[in-house]
């Protein structure tokens, strides 16, 4: 492993986070700016950004971007201002998501389309975006916030399976493809994260398995910061659930019995009582 894919300090670095007005993004944010990085915040609500970029701002630097990330001509401008403004992005986080616990047949397809535009399109509108600029320098990481859900198909997440799968899979071929750019790239599958990630209604469909294995965000965090000093390429948050990925491999039937019924027949048992 070379030591130039490893970041050992965050100092002078630049970082680029998407859906950091909340949850595991504003985390991010909070803690890259702690460790000495400035940092460009981008979701579209505005004024939580604001309100983030006035803690920063007490002792680093922050830089506003409110954009739609599904819209590429708003990402292609703000990752140009992000340049303008501190000359160079050392780090993007792809981290921009949304999910809901429906049934296929049941989804609109209007939200599922934009689903799939959120989370896969708007990392690869910034991936696109930003990626000349750290291949020129080579130097460079990329963190694709991810999910066990991109690794394992679940029951009344088809959509957001569908959107993390191509996630998985677009930040592993690209691990490859930069390797010897000098441009590292980390896929981050967490589980069920204790973040408002999980409205109400899907609070009220998730298997008592997942809300039995929910982490605080703070736990994906550091999980993430460990990643990037080590140059790890890809992490599970909680690292017992990539035990799930062997079983898969090895006794798929077994696999797929097991998640049919700790998903959708203990839901339906808890909808019974």
């Amino acid at each position: 492993m070379s030591r130039k894919s490893r970041l050992i300090s965050f100092r002078g670095k630049t970082a680029v986070i998407t859906g950091a007005s909340s949850g595991i993004g504003r985390l991010l944010a909070l803690r890259f700016a702690r460790e000495g990085a400035r940092v460009a915040l981008v979701a579209r609500r505005d004024a939580e950004l604001r309100a983030l970029a006035g803690e920063i701002e007490k002792g680093g630097q922050a830089l506003v971007l409110p954009c739609d990330v599904t819209q590429r001509a708003q990402v292609f401008a703000c990752a140009e201002q992000a340049i303008r403004t501190f000359g160079k992005i050392d780090i993007l986080v792809n981290n921009a998501g949304y999910g809901h616990h429906r049934r296929f047949l049941e989804w609109d397809l209007d939200d599922m389309e934009r689903m799939l535009r959120v989370n896969f399109l708007g990392a690869l509108y910034w991936t696109k975006a930003l990626l000349p600029q750290m291949v020129e320098r080579r130097t460079g990481w990329l963190v694709f916030m991810a999910s066990v859900a991109g690794k394992l198909g679940v029951p009344e997440e088809s959509a957001y399976s569908a959107s993390k799968f191509a996630m998985v899979g677009l930040a592993e071929s690209l691990s490859i493809e930069l390797e010897d750019a000098g441009v590292h790239v980390l896929t981050v599958c967490p589980g069920t994260i204790d973040t408002e990630f999980f409205d109400a209604e899907a609070l009220e469909r998730m298997p008592p398995v997942a809300k039995r294995a929910m982490i605080p965000p703070e736990r994906v965090v550091d999980a993430v910061i460990r990643a990037l000093a080590h140059g790890k390429h890809e992490i599970t948050v909680p690292q017992i659930i990539a035990a799930a990925y062997v079983v898969r491999t090895l006794a798929p039937g077994f696999m797929r019995r097991n998640t049919k019924r700790a998903t959708i027949d203990a839901v339906a048992r808890r909808t019974r009582r």
